[in-house]
């Protein structure tokens, strides 16, 4: 048996980082669905593991009891940088999107229950095969699973969740682009597509969108002030937790984190309190990725393989249906226009996998049909901080029902 100590645990995060890295940089359908680095890496190291005790019996054994911590600290970074002022740049058609977004998560975990019902699986895992990891991603994945591990025993569901986020994050950017050309087809919708743009460029600069590039990157002291904002975030949400447990509603310690954050970021500034949102971004960042690729060097492959086929089955339908519901309610709700196909294959995007598919997915389509600067809003402060707030509050209700059996 090898067993590894804590420092050698994270180095060998970072080497798995690396690989990552390295691999999403090199393979196109890699970075074309965006795949994230902690993922790639972090698979492969479990796949080396599993063949390495399949065919000698050595096992590898991990120090990894620093992964709450990081879960934590990132979700106190998405609060602090959720800027709610940017709520009213969206305007109506924002406003419009979130009122079917709701109905949408919803309607993914019944028919994720629903799936597990048939399959005769854990009502925990349809969750999980819904908006845990379908509009929750990896991050938000990992952290249910990793309590549903710990309170109700369901060794599996780790597996479950990773391997849901990351194929939802290969649908989502499968059906996106389709939905959106049959809606532009069928409706003769066209963008303004000028030969000289390639509509990208235009679509951020019209939505307000600069590149980060031109701006002063943050100093030392900025990372500080993030970082103590962080911290803070993370000792009064496990503070305020345990106050809550006797509540009717159990409310998980991160979404306590990414409410303090919110409550920072947006009345901090009339105490004199600012905040860099590249430094906290990137502290978010790096503690999302130790903590992804920690999780996933964990993973019992023996487990996912297991789960492989009716895994399959319900993400098939949660694509189909994500692919309808996009169709007859998104652009219809968003004025059948062609900003209106354009979010709709957003929708697509982090419906079934992340903000960074939706983003990509929306990139392809101005590339070649024209700018759609109204969708640069809306999509990203929603894909932000608004859609994870949406997903917490159904995920909650969801799991105060008796026969789901969550926290």
């Amino acid at each position: 048996m090898i067993s590894l100590s804590a420092i050698e645990t994270l180095l060998a995060c970072c080497f798995v980082l690396v690989a990552g890295r390295v691999l999403t940089s090199r393979v196109g359908v890699l970075a074309r669905y965006s795949i994230p680095d902690p993922v790639v890496g972090g698979m492969l190291f479990a796949v080396l593991v599993f063949l390495l005790t399949d065919f000698s019996g050595v096992t590898v054994s991990l120090e990894a009891n620093i992964r709450p911590t990081l879960m934590l600290i990132f979700f106190g970074c998405v609060g602090l940088t959720a800027n709610l002022k940017l709520l009213a740049a969206g305007g109506p058609r924002l406003i419009a999107f979130l009122l079917v977004l709701v109905p949408f998560v919803i309607l993914q975990n019944a028919i994720g229950l629903g799936m597990a019902w048939l399959l005769d699986l854990h009502p925990l895992m349809g969750l999980v095969a819904g908006s845990i990891a379908l509009v929750g991603g990896h991050g938000t994945g990992a952290a249910y699973a990793s309590s549903f591990a710990d309170v109700n025993n369901i060794q599996n569901i780790m597996a479950l969740a990773m391997t849901a986020a990351t194929i939802g994050l290969v649908l989502g950017g499968l059906i996106g682009g389709p939905v959106a050309e049959r809606l532009l087809k069928r409706h003769k919708l066209k963008g303004s597509l000028d030969p000289a743009d390639t509509g990208v460029g235009a679509s951020n600069a019209a939505a307000g969108i600069t590149d980060s590039t031109s701006q002063m990157p943050p100093d030392s002291g900025s990372y500080i002030v993030s970082l103590t904002a962080a911290f803070v975030c993370l000792a009064g949400g496990i503070a305020l937790a345990e106050l809550a447990q006797g509540w009717p509603v159990n409310i998980p310690n991160f979404l306590w984190c990414m409410l303090i954050g919110i409550v920072i970021r947006n009345l901090g500034g009339r105490l004199g309190l600012k905040l860099d949102d590249q430094a906290t971004e990137m502290i978010g960042t790096l503690s999302l990725s130790i903590f992804l690729g920690l999780t996933m060097m964990t993973l019992d492959v023996d487990s996912v393989l297991a789960l492989a086929g009716p895994l399959a089955i319900i993400l098939l339908v949660q694509a189909i249906f994500a692919a309808i519901y996009a169709s007859l309610v998104v652009f219809r709700a968003l004025k059948k226009d062609y900003e209106a196909a354009v979010i709709s294959a957003a929708f697509c995007g982090f419906s079934m996998g992340a903000t960074a598919t939706a983003i990509a997915n929306m990139q392809a389509l101005v590339r070649r049909h024209g700018p759609a600067p109204e969708s640069f809003i809306v999509v990203p402060v929603t894909g932000a901080f608004l859609v994870d707030i949406i997903n917490v509050t159904v995920l909650t209700t969801f799991l105060s029902l008796p026969f789901v059996g969550g926290l």
